[in-house]
């Protein structure tokens, strides 16, 4: 399987987790051009926090494509398969 690991902000990572937010954006510049557009994964992982506990989930990976306007690349995110050690989401910011 091949899964593509993220890291965010926990405004992001509850905004996906309650499925509203189903895209995620990053800089196009060579580095996430290697990371994203130029591979193919099967799941996206993303995780609030650096610790081995922090809120995790898991989601399908339906493509990434440039947005030439906005000079960023699109990860489009599917379905939420799992979330794990998430804390109270509480209100939207």
């Amino acid at each position: 399987m091949r899964i593509l690991h993220l890291t965010l902000k926990r405004k992001w990572f509850d905004l996906i987790a309650k499925g509203i937010k189903v895209e995620e954006y990053r800089r196009a510049k060579p580095y996430w051009k290697a990371r994203l557009f130029e591979r193919n994964y099967d799941e996206v992982h993303f995780r609030n926090g650096y610790h081995t506990d922090s809120p995790f989930m898991r989601l399908e990976w339906l493509g990434t494509y440039l947005d030439k306007r906005n000079n960023r690349f699109v990860i489009r995110l599917g379905k939420v398969l799992e979330v794990r050690n998430q804390i109270n989401i509480g209100e939207l910011i």
